[in-house]
């Protein structure tokens, strides 16, 4: 085996308010002590499970080698460039934004917090919240807080379906309704404002909050491609996310001409990763392999079945996705305002 291969990460079980304890069917037993939020399947904290390197953290394993794990279109060298997370709200999340990468560098971070959500299971009353209202100013907006107004009754709710892909850009304000699970990939940044949060005990971040809140936030559902056997279901700059359905081998052509790291997250079923001078890694559904930029083709061979979603970074050039507004269908779906 040589000192990179398919790195199979251990998830880690973020508790937050709003989760839950069922994470089925992602993971088949209830986890904890405390209601799981998110479980971060692939990001700079998660320990490598198999081979030499397990025990280690992904973050570590950036330092240690560099472009050859992470590639040449990440934007640091020691440091993942993405996070991917399975999200389990079962309450209302707080309504809340991310500073895009102008704002972050104002804040001393080293980049903003863009990122997208993959709908994996959905109830039929199942939203999220994307933007302000039409008309609505962040001034509006933060007054309404202030005030001790619903604030969430400014945002645009939008019903979500099984296999939508909505783009959330930094500085869109947003939130989450119960009743969904979805698989969220995102630049490398924990740093959220939370502008309202439905009278629990938490701090606001109010004034920083509106300081990164954009005018005209790039957000909302982007339409998926079908792109030879598989389906893309977003190109940005800072991250291309694929589809993959399938009960036959599939080959996975090295990312970016090998110069980026690719992110496979399980969404259902499992699979065996195989690929020259290693051993076969198998992951199931919950659970994410890291291919190092430098490993070439590698290939997928599922268990039966398998779907799964394949992240990187691309190179330059990339344009924002196109995203669409809230349709008349969806302001009819979801009413005039959002109950919670």
């Amino acid at each position: 085996m040589t000192d990179l291969y398919p790195l199979l990460l251990i998830p880690v079980f973020d508790e937050r308010p709003w989760g839950t304890r069922d994470l089925r069917p992602i993971y088949t037993r209830v986890v904890g002590k405390e209601p799981i939020g998110e479980s971060w399947v692939a990001g700079d904290i998660c320990k490598i499970a198999n081979g030499p390197l397990a025990g280690q953290t992904l973050g570590a394993l950036c330092e240690r080698f560099g472009a050859r794990l992470v590639g040449e279109t990440a934007p640091y060298k020691d440091r993942f460039p993405l996070l991917s997370k399975f999200l389990f709200p079962r309450d209302n999340l707080s309504v809340q934004v991310h500073p895009d990468d102008a704002a972050a560098k104002k804040l001393s971070l080293p980049n903003g917090k863009t990122e997208c959500w993959y709908v994996v299971r959905a109830l039929p009353d199942a939203k999220i919240g994307v933007g302000l209202r039409p008309g609505t100013t962040p001034e509006q907006f933060v007054k309404t807080v202030v005030d001790g107004g619903a604030a969430e009754e400014l945002l645009q709710w939008i019903p979500v379906r099984v296999g939508d892909l909505f783009f959330i850009g930094g500085g869109t304000v947003h939130a989450i309704g119960p009743g969904s699970i979805l698989i969220e990939t995102q630049q490398n940044s924990d740093t959220t404002f939370r502008l309202y949060d439905y009278g629990r005990p938490r701090e606001l971040q109010i004034d920083k909050g509106l300081a990164a809140m954009s005018a005209n936030p790039k957000a909302g559902r982007v339409e998926r491609k079908a792109v030879g056997g598989h389906e893309e279901l977003i190109a940005s700059p800072c991250f291309v996310v694929e589809r993959y359905k399938s009960t036959e081998p599939l080959t996975l052509r090295a990312a970016a001409n090998g110069a980026a790291a690719q992110v496979l997250v399980v969404a259902e079923g499992s699979a065996a990763i195989e690929c020259a001078g290693s051993q076969p890694v198998s992951f199931n559904a919950g659970e994410a392999v890291v291919i190092p930029a430098e490993i070439g083709d590698v290939t997928v061979r599922p268990q039966w079945s398998v779907e799964f979603l394949r992240a990187y970074v691309p190179a330059a050039g990339v344009a924002e996705p196109v995203t669409q507004p809230r349709t008349e269908r969806d302001a009819r779906e979801s009413g005039r305002s959002h109950s919670g």
